[in-house]
């Protein structure tokens, strides 16, 4: 099973499913402005360590992997957010959960692929959640607002992930996208670095951008 996340201060959202991407189950976390910021963190958690252990419990024949959206490095960078990826970091560690880190555009254009958007086509929250609601016809999800649909995207994009990482799907498998994420290299052609490779998709950033901390001790 998968546990989508979209990590947020005041709506948290999150989205079990299957690792083809079938719902089960969704929520939100919230906190209150007002709220002192370390409570903030604290409480969001130890919230996602329960969320976990009560999906264990629910299912304890099943694996349970996770996907997360890390978040922006650039003018959009938020102090604040950076710190409650931290602390999610934590809870997942804590609970020994394989996890892998998602950019929000690498997550908007797995959305804007199978909405099958024109090239160029900004997502927007919209979208992500009509997105959702085809993806999840005739499964039982209903009402979903954009921190869950984000949330499913994340998780639907980190279950193909894991499904590669695992080997239970081949490179092969991979849809053009897919491949450009997690798989993608660059070979150098001129200069100093001419011959050498570059490797920029995530299965080759294992302690970066994915984690295995159910193997840890």
């Amino acid at each position: 099973m998968i546990l989508g996340l979209d990590p947020s201060l005041r709506n948290f959202g999150w989205v079990l499913m299957e690792d083809d991407g079938h719902f089960l189950d969704k929520g939100m976390m919230s906190t209150k402005a007002d709220m002192m910021f370390v409570s903030r963190y604290v409480f969001l958690r130890d919230g996602l360590r329960e969320i976990v252990r009560t999906i264990r419990s629910n299912y304890p024949d099943k694996v349970l992997r996770v996907g997360i959206e890390s978040p922006i490095f650039n003018d959009l960078y938020s102090e604040g957010m950076y710190g409650l990826f931290l602390y999610s970091n934590e809870a997942l560690m804590l609970e020994k959960c394989d996890t892998v880190y998602l950019t929000p555009n690498q997550v908007k254009a797995h959305a804007h692929a199978f909405l099958n958007r024109p090239k160029g086509w900004k997502m927007q929250k919209g979208d992500m959640v009509e997105a959702v609601k085809q993806a999840t016809e005739g499964q039982g999800a209903k009402r979903w607002n954009h921190h869950q649909a984000d949330a499913y995207w994340v998780g639907r994009t980190a279950g193909r992930f894991w499904k590669l990482v695992e080997g239970e799907i081949e490179i092969s498998d991979l849809s053009e996208l897919e491949k450009r994420h997690f798989t993608d290299y660059e070979k150098y052609v001129r200069g100093k670095k001419a011959g050498k490779v570059k490797r920029k998709g995530i299965t080759y950033k294992e302690n970066d951008r994915f984690f295995r901390w159910s193997e840890e001790s």
